[in-house]
Formats: structure tokens, sequence, C-alpha cells
């Protein structure tokens, strides 16, 4: 007897079967996952805050989330080392060559390279943006001491943007925002060590007083998301756009292009030192992968994968 047909599947719904689990594996491997638990994302971006800027004694909470999570002092920004491009790079996940900042000079309407892509205003893509697009309702914060952060972004992308006088005040109005609100994403910028390093000099006195401030600041932000009993789901991070040698930075020495690196919280390795390049076009890619959403294709940087357990 002939064996039954319905029992043997015929080589073209074999194929089928074949193409459709090829389907599924490739779906999976590109669609990211959020590492387990990680609801909020806090970035701490501290303005001429070069790697060699502190030590164990006089950034004691810096190097507590060290302690607690993975990082590297040997991380770059980008050239030329000025705030524009550096802070650029960080938020959108690429180079001035990709979104066109660069220098100080650079404007949404006022630029000598045009982007290669645009997501708003004439506006490379950012973090804040690919946030909107998936989660559009999700509570998103920008607190800046320095005042040309905010052209940098896509208007209306976050739901406060907002320039405060000083570090002091800066750290309050996000404490505040982060204890009402608990955001999915807060970026605090501190402009206090780069007014320091200006003034006085980096790795002066007055500039080590102001790292110390720095750090004492970082500790309110934390004593806020523990306050809105976040710091379980919270990943934290801390970097900078460049260091500086004497009263200026801008030139190209690792004093200006080296800057620290820090993440911290559920998923994290505890202690333990990136032993891979990291770059500042890399922290908007991380953020995106620890939260589990997409990177905009434009974007060049990549998740630091290194830092996270089970990689």
């Amino acid at each position: 007897m002939a064996p039954c047909s319905s029992f043997y599947p015929s080589r073209f719904t074999f194929h089928v079967s074949r193409l459709t689990f090829l389907l599924l594996f490739l779906a999976t491997i590109s669609a990211p996952a959020a590492i387990p638990r990680v609801e909020h994302v806090l970035v701490i971006g501290c303005d001429g805050f070069g790697s060699l800027a502190f030590t164990p004694s006089n950034t004691p909470v810096l190097h507590q989330l060290m302690r607690g999570g993975a990082y590297t002092l040997r991380a770059r920004g980008v050239m030329p080392t000025s705030s524009s491009p550096n802070w650029a790079s960080m938020i959108m996940g690429a180079g001035p060559e990709q979104h066109g900042v660069t220098s100080n000079d650079w404007e949404p309407n006022r630029h000598p390279i045009d982007p290669v892509a645009t997501d708003g205003a004439g506006i490379f893509p950012t973090i804040f943006g690919a946030v909107r697009r998936q989660m559009p309702q999700a509570p998103v914060g920008i607190v800046h001491e320095w005042d040309g952060f905010a052209r940098l972004v896509e208007p209306g992308v976050a739901t406060i943007l907002r320039h405060e006088v000083d570090a002091d005040k800066t750290v309050e109005t996000a404490a505040a925002f982060i204890r009402e609100r608990k955001p999915l994403l807060t970026v605090v910028h501190l402009d206090l060590v780069d007014h320091a390093g200006h003034a006085s000099g980096w790795l002066t006195p007055a500039y080590a007083q102001a790292v110390e401030r720095a750090d004492a600041l970082v500790a309110t932000l934390l004593a806020a998301i523990d306050g809105a009993g976040m710091r379980s789901r919270t990943i934290v991070m801390i970097s900078a756009d460049h260091g500086g040698v004497g009263k200026s930075h801008g030139g190209l020495t690792k004093a200006e292009i080296e800057i620290p690196w820090i993440i911290a919280g559920p998923g994290v390795k505890r202690g333990h030192v990136i032993d891979i390049p990291v770059s500042t076009l890399d922290t908007a890619p991380t953020i995106l992968f620890a939260l589990g959403m997409h990177a905009p294709a434009v974007w060049v940087g990549r998740p630091v994968l290194d830092a996270f357990a089970g990689h």
C-alpha cells in the first residue's frame, strides 16, 4: 500500500517550513531585546571632565558606580575636541562627518556641512527622537547647564527641555522631574567643571574642587532615583565631551580626547573594566540597546556589549 500523503509533507511544504523558520530566526536576531528590568535611563554628562580629572579620593560617588558597574577611562570623544561636536556625537550616535556639527558655531540653519540625514528641523536623528518615535508617551527629560545644548535636539521630542543658570539648579530641576515623572530617559548636562578649567586651568586645585562638586551632584541625582523607587530598574551612565590642557581644549592631545565612560544598573557587569575601544558615538546606541529599541539606520556607533552580563 502506498504511504498516505498526509503523513509525508511535500517538498514544497518542507521548503516553506524551512523558509518560515529562517524568517523567524532573522526577525529574532534583528529585533533588540531589552535588558531585563531596565525601565529608565539616567545619563549625566559633565562638560570638560577628561579622564585625568578624578581619583578615588575626590570622586567617591563615581568610583562607587565604577565598582558596581562597567567602565573605561580611555573612551574617546571626536575631533575637534569642542563641546558641540562631542555632545552631538553622544546623542546622535555618529560623528561630525555624518551629523555635520563641526564646531561650536554650528546652528541648525547655518553650517558648512549638511547632515547626511535629518529628523526634523534639519537636525541629524538623536536618541530623543528615536525614543519618541518608539514610545510616544514616554516621559523624556533634558536639563542642561550649557545653553548651547538645546539647539542640538529636534524640537518637540522632549517632555521638558530646560536650561538652568548653574549646576545646582540644573540638578535640582532634573531631580524634581525624576521624582515626579519617573521618566524613561533623563539627560543632565553639567558645565561647572569646564568653567573651572577655562577659568583656572585643567587639573588645578580649583578644577579639582569643581570635580568634587560634580561628584556630589551625581549623588543628588542618584538619591532622586532612589526616592522615586527606580534604582533597581535604572541604567545610570556618566560621561563627558572632552578634557583640556592649560585653560583650553580643542586640540589633538589625549588629555583632551580621552573621557570617562561609566555604566551601572540592571544587566551590567559589576566592577568590570571595559577592554574594547569605546567612542562617545557608542553612548546613544548603548542606551537604546538597554531599552530594547531600534537605533536609526544612519547611526554609526554600536552598543558597548562588553559592558553587559552574558556578552
